[in-house]
């Protein structure tokens, strides 16, 4: 082990563990002095370990109401199904890691429970590319043999298959030849395809971090030039089980002493039908099937959802070209983006000294915004931001004026940095509109 100065540790939360321990202990025998950083989106371990032997302070928390609300997640939809189970599922023992997941399949993997699952599938989410979690090898297999009997391509996903199978049933999911992808506790993390926009739990789950790591498979957002045609606004959750109602919703309080969480009830609202206490991450009311997902309701717990304005956070200046907010760029020394309204959606485009022009995003306004920024934080440096904001009070330049339309002359407003804007719109007009024109969903929404 050389003498590292730094040692990063993603999935932190696996920081105590004796595989990662042995790993830790020879860094610090080589460098007591040597700095620990952790990243984790799950910090709070089911076993209820504390992670504070290995970390002794926590440097920041971002919310995943953060991250939806700034659009570098997409929101979750959730629907609690009650196929007239839960009352059993509430009765199953808790063992050490979980709930007894023998038991959990003794209740679950019933025919007419998965007819019904397929049922609300169809109804909901039959466009979308589709992880599902169940509770064993077993039940798993009779969910995929259920979906392909209706004609949609399945396939299992556990852990006693070899890597080589593992890689070509993955590999269908991703070419969409397989829609539905079933695993046994395999794709919590350490897994990644962002084209998938609905998540099925078949299964409850005792801990919340377990909870988060299974929904969170849906939530990315999608690269346009990797995933083309795709277009994903949100993530469907189909929640079978109990999760939803136990936990209430996605958010957790970092604790590195992992202490027990006060009993309590999970965050709850009130629906406005019926009037009854529902979990507030639903979107559909579970009693009377009020549609709840235009009330502007959080998903995520002690968050009022409201869009963080990246135009005042970014560190760039963002111009409104045209002055009806369709159509918005930022500047650098180095790069360019901008986001550009067309039938019904966003699109971010961005370029610069030594990158032809990519469409980086289709979908939200936020989301866009989001990828738009961070192009030019990718490509830019926190020096040309700043210098770029000066020409936000500088007058245009005579030879700016030379290449905008003569009406721009006479306004005597214009700023150098707005001139600078929209001559690099005109320079880049045609391979906007390409890119734009060209977006077009044809797999349909995340499909």
């Amino acid at each position: 082990m050389p003498r590292l100065d730094l040692l990063v540790i993603d999935e932190a939360h696996h920081a105590v563990a004796d595989s990662y321990r042995r790993i830790i202990d020879r860094v610090r025998d080589a460098n007591p002095d040597c700095r620990i950083f952790g990243v984790t989106a799950t910090p709070n371990r089911g076993d209820r370990k504390g992670l504070r032997e290995i970390f002794d302070n926590v440097g920041d928390q971002v919310r995943l109401g953060e991250l939806i609300a700034s659009g570098h997640l997409v929101p979750p939809r959730t629907f609690i199904i009650d196929v007239g189970v839960q009352d059993e599922l509430r009765s199953v023992r808790k063992t050490m890691s979980d709930f007894d997941m023998n038991e959990v399949a003794g209740i679950m993997n019933r025919a007419p429970v998965t007819d019904e699952v397929i049922r609300h599938w169809r109804e909901k989410a039959s466009d979308r590319h589709t992880v599902v979690f169940c509770s064993t090898v077993a039940h798993a297999e009779n969910v995929a043999a259920a979906f392909n009997d209706a004609d949609i391509a399945a396939a299992v996903i556990h852990g006693d298959l070899d890597a080589t199978t593992r890689r070509r049933i993955l590999a269908a999911y991703a070419s969409g030849e397989i829609r539905v992808i079933v695993n046994v506790a395999v794709l919590t993390e350490g897994w990644d395809h962002p084209p998938t926009s609905c998540v099925v739990l078949l299964r409850p789950s005792s801990y919340k971090s377990t909870m988060i790591q299974m929904i969170g498979r849906g939530l990315r957002t999608v690269d346009p030039e990797e995933y083309p045609g795709v277009v994903k606004t949100d993530c469907i959750v189909l929640d079978f089980g109990t999760s939803s109602l136990t936990h209430g919703t996605l958010e957790q309080d970092v604790d590195l002493d992992g202490r027990e969480p006060v009993p309590g009830p999970a965050p709850s609202k009130t629906c406005p039908e019926c009037e009854a206490q529902i979990p507030l991450a639903v979107t559909e009311c579970p009693f009377c099937g009020a549609d709840l997902s235009r009330e502007g309701s959080a998903p995520i717990d002690s968050f009022i959802m409201s869009e963080i304005d990246l135009l005042k956070r970014s560190s760039f200046a963002w111009v409104d070209l045209f002055g009806d907010d369709a159509a918005l760029m930022a500047n650098g020394f180095n790069a360019w983006s901008g986001i550009f309204f067309l039938e019904g959606r966003w699109h971010a485009v961005g370029g610069g000294k030594g990158h032809a022009s990519r469409l980086l995003g289709v979908g939200e306004r936020t989301v866009c915004l989001a990828q738009a920024d961070d192009w030019l934080n990718t490509n830019e440096t926190d020096e040309s931001a700043f210098k770029s904001k000066g020409w936000l009070k500088q007058a245009a330049t005579e030879k700016q004026l030379q290449y905008l339309p003569t009406e721009f002359r006479s306004d005597y407003g214009l700023t150098r940095y707005r001139a600078s804007a929209l001559m690099t719109f005109k320079f880049n007009k045609r391979g906007i509109r390409q890119l734009v024109g060209g977006a077009t969903p044809s797999l349909g929404r995340a499909a």
